[in-house]
């Protein structure tokens, strides 16, 4: 069945919308900060986040490579993520703005 879901996901081209959404909802997990993250983007590893509070995007800041470190165990255990990354790791950093 895996493979079956895998292949369809190949075939029809959806694999860097998915990931992008994966990578959006590991955010959300590993941070906790889902409910005050204004903006998310993805761009060659790199995760772009806008924070509404100025003192969140602090503490977000100080815990940056645990939380990078967070979502890339998370996207490693994802049956369904497209793993790219030649480290192992597919985020590379996060900005937090």
């Amino acid at each position: 069945m895996d493979v079956l879901i895998e292949n369809f996901i190949k075939e029809m081209k959806l694999s860097s919308g998915l990931n992008r959404q994966r990578v959006f909802e590991a955010w959300d997990q590993a941070s906790g900060a889902g409910p005050a993250t204004i903006r998310k983007g993805l761009k060659n590893g790199v995760l772009y986040c806008s924070i509404s509070s100025s003192a969140l995007r602090q503490q977000l800041f100080f815990r940056r490579t645990e939380i990078l470190n967070n979502i890339n165990a998370i996207l490693k255990e994802d049956t369904l993520f497209t793993k790219d990354g030649k480290d192992g790791n597919y985020l590379k950093n996060i900005i937090l703005q």
